[in-house]
């Protein structure tokens, strides 16, 4: 099993995404990623997509659970309509089709961390 715990901030119009990937309880990769000028929502799902790109990549994965304080967010990738920062839901999308490919049982699920900011 694999987990990735994902989360953003945004500080004087810099977003800073960060992803750690667990397998069990070890961590195995840390990504700390920067962007100027982007709004709350992209960045979120920005977090969510470095997470399980870096996550579909390693070989015999068949479950992931992705926590983050952004479950209405991360709803969006399974939205097909269309709207704003549709980039990073295709990009995401396409990570999940190779994950969803190899292997009929591979399951993916998202939780739901309370932010208490």
């Amino acid at each position: 099993m694999f987990v990735i715990i994902s989360d953003m901030s945004i500080k004087n119009n810099v977003a800073s995404f960060i992803s750690h990937i667990h397998f069990f309880n070890n961590l195995l990769k840390k990504t700390l990623h920067y962007a100027i000028n982007i709004i709350s929502t992209e960045a979120k799902l920005f977090a969510i997509r470095c997470g399980i790109s870096q996550v579909v990549q390693i070989q015999l994965v068949l479950y992931i659970i992705v926590i983050t304080d952004a479950i209405n967010i991360a709803k969006k990738i399974f939205d097909p309509s269309i709207y704003l920062h549709q980039q990073q839901v295709i990009a995401i999308l396409k990570d999940l089709r190779v994950f969803f490919n190899k292997h009929e049982d591979n399951t993916i699920e998202f939780w739901n961390c309370l932010n208490d900011k």
